[in-house]
């Protein structure tokens, strides 16, 4: 397993210790800025947002871009695979796996062209997960990704 942790220790007012571990692993592209892929606290993982770059080579699956760095040509299908590879190498680098989410915030930047194949794609993954789960569109992501999760798991 690829990761790299820092454990603290935090007491509470009732002088109960919680863990608090760092998790950052190779096996998911880079985050962009100064923040980890996940944080352990307690039996819960919190994982950042996490897109479809690919881990590899920091490519963007399907993207076509003009030379002015526009978005020419995406696809929604390819990305959708992506992410949710990218979260499962979180979930499992952080000791947790893909049916102890909780709940995922989904953020797609067209939701009128892209909702029916990422909900498709979605219920085929997250079918015995019963996770919660909101989908929002917002205007654009930090790279130009179409998708992006933010997830809450449980660790046994």
């Amino acid at each position: 397993m690829n990761r790299e942790t820092s454990t603290t220790n935090i007491t509470s007012n009732n002088k109960q210790q919680t863990t608090n571990e760092i998790i950052k692993t190779t096996n998911a592209a880079a985050p962009l800025g100064a923040y980890p892929h996940a944080r352990k606290v307690g039996n819960l993982l919190f994982i950042s947002g996490i897109g479809s770059r690919s881990a590899v080579d920091n490519k963007i699956p399907g993207l076509e871009l003009d030379e002015a760095g526009n978005i020419v040509k995406y696809d929604i299908e390819a990305e959708c695979h992506s992410v949710f590879a990218n979260v499962k190498a979180v979930l499992e680098a952080s000791g947790s796996s893909w049916d102890k989410m909780v709940d995922v915030t989904v953020f797609l930047t067209n939701m009128k062209n892209d909702f029916p194949i990422y909900n498709k794609i979605y219920g085929e993954y997250f079918k015995d997960v019963e996770a919660c789960r909101t989908t929002v569109e917002i205007k654009s992501l930090p790279t130009p990704i179409c998708i992006e999760l933010k997830v809450i798991a449980t660790i046994d």
